[in-house]
């Protein structure tokens, strides 16, 4: 039986409660499987872009969706791990997990947006410590949410005999690593996570999946014992924006092209960002075609 790719919307922080919770909502009425929401403080700075536009907390508001909506799965697209002590969002991840019961994807990242670093006086190490100080993180997350017990001796973190109860619903609770860097990042995903995660279209995140394979066969792990999932900015009707971000969709038939190209490469999960949906009814209109064209 070929597997049916898993369809997921992503609404953007940058906006009302009421309009994030109206999206799920709607997710979970039309049979789509899951909601992402993103990690950030603010817009990231950038040419023509207002970094006082109010943007609501990540797990704040994973919570409140977590309770109100209740089928689809919840997660984090991603948490930076810059911004919190890894066992606080072990903690806290166990936490969602049981106010959803059982439904929560914990995705995670090593951490980039220069301006919420530097207005929060939050370190942003450079790269080399940055990732090194991920992958101590994602230890002391696994340590925590699967075993009774943890103690940890790193660079950057040190538990003694710490415990994490009440545990997660789900055994595992699966972990999500966003990432893109072909050399090592994608190294630390093949050894550390349960779902992977990038921006793409379909050629790219062809590309990406068959290094991810490469690294999965050096350390001789199974690497269908990893969820492929990416997401691109959507365009439903219209044309497709000339900017640098991935960008699928446009008329009917270009949108239904790429999702089935990205079946056809085997992604488990598309992630759909509201950014360019609409609102409003719109919104809801643009999320109803999508979902048609998704076996």
């Amino acid at each position: 039986m070929v597997a049916v790719m898993r369809l997921s919307i992503w609404p953007g922080a940058g906006q009302p409660y009421e309009a994030i919770l109206e999206a799920a909502t709607h997710a979970e009425e039309t049979g789509w499987d899951a909601v992402y929401i993103a990690d950030h403080f603010m817009p990231n700075a950038g040419p023509g872009v207002d970094v006082r536009h109010p943007v609501l907390e990540a797990t704040a508001l994973v919570a409140a969706l977590g309770a109100a909506v209740p089928r689809v799965r919840i997660g984090t697209l991603v948490l930076g791990n810059t911004y919190r002590h890894p066992a606080v969002v072990a903690n806290l991840a166990a936490t969602l997990d049981r106010i959803t019961g059982g439904r929560f994807v914990l995705g995670v990242g090593a951490g980039w947006q220069v301006n919420e670093h530097e207005q929060y006086g939050i370190d942003l190490p450079p790269t080399k410590q940055l990732l090194d100080r991920f992958v101590e993180a994602l230890q002391v997350l696994r340590g925590l949410l699967r075993d009774p017990v943890t103690s940890f001796d790193g660079t950057y973190y040190q538990l003694a005999e710490a415990v994490n109860e009440p545990k997660p619903v789900q055994e595992p609770l699966p972990i999500l690593i966003g990432a893109k860097g072909e050399k090592r990042m994608l190294g630390v995903v093949a050894q550390y996570a349960d779902l992977w995660n990038a921006w793409g279209t379909p050629d790219l995140i062809a590309h990406k999946m068959k290094v991810l394979d490469e690294h999965c066969a050096r350390i001789g792990r199974d690497p269908s014992e990893i969820d492929r999932t990416a997401q691109a900015l959507t365009v439903v009707g219209g044309s497709r924006p000339d900017i640098d971000r991935p960008v699928i969709g446009g008329s009917r038939a270009d949108l239904a092209a790429s999702i089935e190209q990205y079946e056809a490469i085997g992604l488990d999960e598309l992630i759909v960002p509201d950014a360019m949906l609409g609102t409003g009814a719109d919104r809801l209109r643009a999320m109803d075609t999508i979902r048609s064209l998704v076996r």
